[in-house]
């Protein structure tokens, strides 16, 4: 699929030098001896009706599946994870320091203009500025973009971010540090470009099917909110003869029964998610369309650390402690899903996590330690701890509630009201820290420790606990400045070991992503680990 057999994911994830790669582009690749249908249309299930289609104002799962047909960034995956190019056909770094893109003279929007290197200025700058109030600015500082932080806190000019066009196809990206995992950052959302002139002549208007203009395979040909989005083909696509889907649906159901009843009935053709209680009679009547892959995902509660009383690091130890993870994944979930005592999931390359003290203990050992630490904090039978719990609509997210909030009552005498809100209200309330616990979820960005670390520094906007500690700054800060593979991961299991003291969060399991795929959809990927799936990729089978 492409010219080099050691892919510039690897290469740069060594923090070797990459000099002049290149690489041959892979699109859907139909196998030979495969009769395609004559339909050539696809619906998949999304959760959730999408809160954004600008890729400067998302933070979630949901808007990136539909972003990733309709934006093409520097860089894409392929269908198993590796880094491949997109807008850039080639690049190179002497120092993991200065990277310079070399971008396709072929690739254009969908009205015809060329994607420029300016274009990716304008649109990395434009996702600094606070003028945005881009949720996900703080990716951008991640990568130590030459004065990423300094915009971002309103201290400097976004004239001076460390980007700048050489000519229409060199692109050059000064960072702080040394980043030898920065190629696969530029896989993400955040960094994918805006078309200027349409973004500036319509404002928040502009991601309008009337008005929308991108560079990816796909097109908004209509938008019925909170009942589907439709796309279609980009005929001005430079791999546009590749792509083998004419159109795209994406559907926002957020009840998985009711996903999984519209996939029986043949009117979905992949689901986003697979109701819970139905897994194993899917498993046995359906066995053929169950697909089940590892994912770079955790599922957690989130502590309110500003608000009484989970200031109180002995509160926010009980509640995790008392979280029976054995009985989520094994007997709630049973999907291959593995208990979470930290943050980053074990399926995080060259990640070799440390169980913390209290995952080495018993379940009925872990109760009696949080009985003690609540008890300390000023709570028991005659006087406990009342608090509400919020999680976005799902029934599969509704069902851990219930489980957790019982296990809370029954070893500590918890009460817990459950408040669920629609996706983009329950961002809103999280983001404005109007609760006092939250479930959440975390998928990593890209394929290293720090995409699930750095979210619980004190500078993150996505840092919704509202974690400060000024020594996980430090731990955190050294990690994304070292160059030494053997030191970062080192940092990263202090880091890992602060967490589970200070406990902001509750880690409550790490992922796999299950979901009903039917068997003629081609191209499906099954070792993407970040679950990035682009349209373009995929076709359909005859049946």
């Amino acid at each position: 699929m492409y010219k080099n057999k050691i892919t510039q994911a690897l290469l740069l994830g060594a923090g070797l030098t990459v000099a002049a790669t290149s690489f041959t582009a892979a699109a859907a690749d139909v196998p030979a001896g495969v009769k395609l249908a004559d339909k050539q249309e696809l619906v998949r299930g999304n959760g959730t009706e999408v809160a954004s289609l600008d890729p400067h104002k998302t933070e979630g799962t949901p808007e990136s599946h539909v972003i990733r047909d309709l934006l093409e960034g520097l860089v894409n995956q392929d269908a198993d994870g590796n880094t491949i190019p997109g807008v850039a056909e080639s690049w190179e770094t002497a120092d993991n320091k200065t990277f310079t893109f070399h971008l396709r003279k072929d690739a254009k929007w969908s009205n015809g203009d060329p994607v420029t290197a300016e274009d990716f200025v304008y649109s990395f700058k434009r996702a600094v500025d606070p003028a945005t109030a881009s949720p996900y600015s703080w990716y951008l500082e991640m990568t130590t973009m030459v004065n990423a932080a300094d915009i971002i806190a309103g201290k400097k000019d976004k004239e001076t971010l460390g980007v700048k066009a050489l000519d229409d196809h060199t692109l050059v990206i000064e960072l702080e540090g040394a980043v030898p995992y920065f190629v696969m950052m530029m896989g993400h959302t955040t960094v994918k470009p805006v078309h200027k002139g349409t973004v500036e002549k319509f404002g928040d208007q502009w991601t309008k099917p009337e008005n929308f203009v991108g560079n990816g395979a796909f097109l908004i040909d209509s938008w019925v909110v909170n009942e589907r989005i439709v796309l279609k083909r980009n005929e001005k696509y430079w791999d546009n003869e590749a792509t083998v889907l004419n159109k795209v649906t994406y559907l926002p159901i957020e009840n998985q029964v009711a996903e999984m009843n519209r996939f029986l009935s043949g009117e979905i053709d992949f689901t986003n998610e697979l109701p819970n209680e139905h897994f194993k009679r899917l498993k046995k009547q359906h066995a053929e369309s169950v697909s089940i892959q590892g994912n770079l995902c955790s599922y957690y509660y989130g502590f309110n650390n500003k608000k009484p009383p989970f200031d109180d690091p002995r509160v926010r130890q009980a509640l995790s402690y008392t979280i029976d993870r054995d009985i989520i994944t094994k007997a709630l979930l049973g999907q291959g899903q593995k208990p979470a005592y930290f943050l980053t999931p074990e399926i995080t390359a060259a990640f070799n996590p440390e169980l913390p003290a209290y995952g080495k203990l018993s379940q009925k050992e872990r109760n009696a330690e949080a009985k003690r630490l609540l008890e300390e904090a000023g709570y028991n039978s005659s006087n406990p701890l009342e608090f509400t719990l919020l999680y976005n609509t799902s029934e599969n997210h509704k069902k851990i509630a219930v489980a957790i909030g019982s296990m809370w009552k029954k070893s500590l005498g918890v009460k817990v009201a459950l408040e669920n809100q629609e996706w983009k209200t329950y961002l809103d309330t999280r983001r404005q820290g109007n609760f006092d616990v939250t479930r959440a979820g975390w998928c990593g960005d890209y394929n290293e420790a720090s995409s699930f670390l750095s979210l619980m520094q004190s500078n993150n906007s996505s840092n919704d606990p509202k974690y400060h500690s000024s020594e996980y700054d430090k731990v955190m800060n050294q990690a994304l400045k070292s160059t030494s593979e053997e030191e970062r991961q080192a940092l990263y299991i202090k880091a890992e070991q602060l967490l589970a003291k200070d406990m902001p969060i509750a880690p409550i399991y790490q992922y796999v992503k299950a979901r009903l795929v039917n068997p003629h959809v081609g191209g499906f990927p099954v070792n993407n680990a970040e679950d990035k799936i682009f349209s373009k990729d995929l076709y359909i089978k005859a049946e």
